[in-house]
């Protein structure tokens, strides 16, 4: 058993988006094995109900809060210094003063950092283990996003992009190894970093096929005369509320022409003022649901029409899981390791999701026959057990 410092940029729970579902699998991961340190922030303040769960996996934790639009007037520092945004917008003494707290009371055998923003805090150990879970490249994310905005948006996301990457590269190559959830983010990452070449491996998602699975019975979130077609992830989220957006315009008025019962549901918390304005007619916008499972579970068919995506999306893997049949971007699809056309669908355009959709919705008996194909695809493939295992072989040593 080792003392291990677990550096997260967000609280690690409840697993409700993306980055938390990864966060918490890897510290439950951790908590089974070695004793914990926790340094994490908290930028929502419904997450203060889950401190005491999250604090029953730790041998200590601080939190430190955020608000998120102080935090962004902060970030603007940067702007005189090549530095990203990204480094003061997390910046803060009570978090740092813990780390070094702990550093210096604790005997801690490695670091493990989620999000390579949390590196600042152990910038002046050079001689700590430092293991790094970058996930994606994020720098690649805000560069997607300058092409996507105008300026004066445009040349901030650029800036953060180039800066941000050369961020991510020295933390990489001072780190024992870092982690990406596909090879495909690892590539993309060592074309950008090649000096890192010997540094760099695959750890990839998993999902709790127990927790979504088809065999609990829910009652169904929809009405009888409903297709419902169901998009579910955090609805704050850039890309998330760009996919939302983009399926409504340009997707569901064609499909509706040929098959006016159905519905598309926006299931996630916290949707922005612009995803709410896509409600009403055939759009249903839930917010936060208390559990995600039922709409999955009775959906006609899961969509994943993202145009901006990095790595491995959960949502896929969850709605998988459940037995759904899922069609999905080409950018959601090539990260999954599922056989096409089998698994689950890939569409490429509008046209192509419209063809897709309406050869689920006029068979579902091919819509049963890839729901049960996804699931034991994921059975397969996508154990967080197995996965999270990579790191083990590194805090042993």
């Amino acid at each position: 058993m080792s003392n291990l410092l677990f550096l997260v940029h967000r609280l690690p729970y409840p697993p409700n988006k993306g980055d938390k579902v990864r966060s918490y699998h890897l510290l439950k991961h951790l908590a089974e094995r070695h004793r914990v340190f926790l340094g994490t922030f908290i930028d929502d303040l419904r997450d203060e109900a889950y401190l005491d769960a999250v604090r029953q996996l730790c041998a200590d934790m601080h939190v430190a809060r955020i608000t998120p639009y102080l935090a962004k007037l902060f970030s603007l520092r940067g702007l005189i210094s090549n530095k990203p945004l990204t480094l003061p917008y997390y910046h803060n003494a009570g978090l740092q003063s813990w780390v070094d707290h702990t550093l210096r009371a604790e005997e801690i055998d490695a670091v493990i950092i989620f999000s390579s923003v949390m590196a600042i805090f152990v910038q002046g150990v050079p001689q700590l283990r430092k293991l790094v879970d970058f996930v994606d490249v994020d720098s690649l994310k805000w560069a997607q996003y300058a092409a996507n905005h105008r300026w004066p948006l445009s040349w901030l996301y650029q800036r953060e992009g180039r800066s941000l990457l050369s961020f991510e590269r020295s933390v990489a190559i001072q780190a024992e190894r870092s982690f990406f959830v596909t090879q495909g983010e690892v590539d993309l990452f060592l074309s950008l970093a090649p000096e890192c070449a010997d540094k760099v491996e695959v750890m990839c998602n998993g999902v709790d096929a127990n927790y979504f699975s088809p065999e609990h019975l829910f009652p169904s979130p929809f009405r009888a005369d409903e297709l419902p077609v169901v998009f579910t992830g955090a609805m704050d989220y850039w890309p998330n509320i760009d996919a939302v957006s983009w399926f409504t315009a340009e997707i569901l008025p064609r499909l509706l022409q040929d098959w006016p019962r159905v519905c598309f549901y926006i299931v996630g918390r916290s949707p922005t003022a612009a995803v709410q304005a896509l409600s009403g007619g055939k759009v249903v916008v839930t917010g936060t649901v208390p559990d995600v499972r039922p709409y999955l579970r009775h959906a006609a068919v899961a969509v994943a029409p993202l145009r901006l995506a990095r790595g491995v999306q959960n949502k896929v893997l969850e709605a998988m899981a459940m037995g759904a049949a899922v069609v999905a971007s080409k950018e959601c699809g090539t990260a999954i390791d599922a056989l096409p056309e089998r698994d689950f669908l890939i569409a490429t355009s509008v046209e192509d999701f419209i063809r897709q959709l309406e050869s689920l919705l006029r068979e579902p008996v091919r819509v049963e026959s890839i729901g049960e194909a996804a699931r034991q695809r994921i059975l397969e493939r996508y154990s967080w057990g197995a996965h999270l295992a990579t790191l083990d072989r590194y805090l042993t040593a």
